[in-house]
């Protein structure tokens, strides 16, 4: 076999593959290195179909394992080599829906340094929005409903992007690239606060302020995450521990504490 004859690579990819922004990594793979193909989601995990030198075509191999994005997991790779179709460039194709659904789900994933610095930023438009995230971090395991990974498939499907985030999701070069939980202040979810009752009291920032607010004041919030429900107190008020216990018919057994870092604990 010559290795200037023009070949095509099929691979298949199981594991924990979706939600770690393997696709787009996949992309800029077959582009940095002049391939045609494209590269799509199913049940699954991932498949690809990549054309061009086997040299090259062998290096990609390589470079897909050994680059791979560091949250994804390989469970299994199957690759084969077959004659050449003529693909004209490299694209992420509309994923796969047929087959046994066995594809892994990560769980949500902390927000990363980049998403932290832009919701601290007052010039961003992500300024203060607590649902930000990205390719590398946010919801994964709590938001979706069904496999392949596509936010169709997800409880963010009522939630149409807005064109600066369609922007950023079709954006080779950004980050958000087939993000598929992408959302900012304009068009995706946002907080409100209500009482006992369930009357809207404030909504977006000025909630999380009357929040954080309660809880100084020793009361008790309830609050609704990506997960569920939990119910916080400042630990500093003795009163308002007794009172968490009290409602939660717990009188010894520990409450989990939350801290903002690592170091802290």
């Amino acid at each position: 076999m010559s290795d200037e004859k023009i070949m095509r690579l099929r691979i298949a990819l199981r594991g924990a593959v979706q939600g770690v922004g393997f696709r787009p990594f996949v992309y800029r793979l077959a582009n940095d290195m002049g391939l045609s193909g494209w590269v799509n989601n199913s049940p699954q995990g991932v498949f690809i179909e990549v054309e061009g030198k086997k040299t090259s075509l062998d290096r990609f191999l390589s470079r897909l394992q050994s680059e791979k994005p560091p949250r994804s997991f390989i469970q299994s790779l199957e690759s084969s080599y077959l004659d050449s179709v003529g693909f004209g460039s490299f694209e992420v194709r509309e994923s796969d829906q047929s087959g046994k659904k066995t594809a892994l789900v990560l769980p949500d994933i902390a927000t990363c340094p980049d998403c932290l610095r832009e919701i601290f930023d007052p010039e961003n438009r992500r300024y203060l929005y607590p649902f930000t995230n990205c390719t590398n971090c946010g919801p994964r395991y709590s938001i979706i409903e069904d496999l392949p990974y596509d936010r169709r498939n997800t409880t963010m499907k009522i939630f149409p992007m807005c064109e600066n985030c369609q922007r950023e999701y079709d954006d080779p070069s950004d980050r958000r690239f087939h993000a598929q939980p992408n959302a900012c202040p304009e068009c995706g979810p946002h907080l409100e606060l209500w009482d006992k009752a369930g009357k809207k009291i404030d909504f977006r920032q000025e909630a999380l302020t009357l929040a954080a607010a309660a809880i100084r004041q020793g009361k008790i919030l309830a609050i609704k995450g990506v997960g569920g429900f939990h119910l916080m107190v400042d630990t500093r008020d003795e009163e308002a521990v007794k009172l968490l216990r009290l409602r939660k018919a717990r009188e010894e057994k520990p409450l989990a504490l939350m801290f903002p870092s690592l170091e802290m604990v």
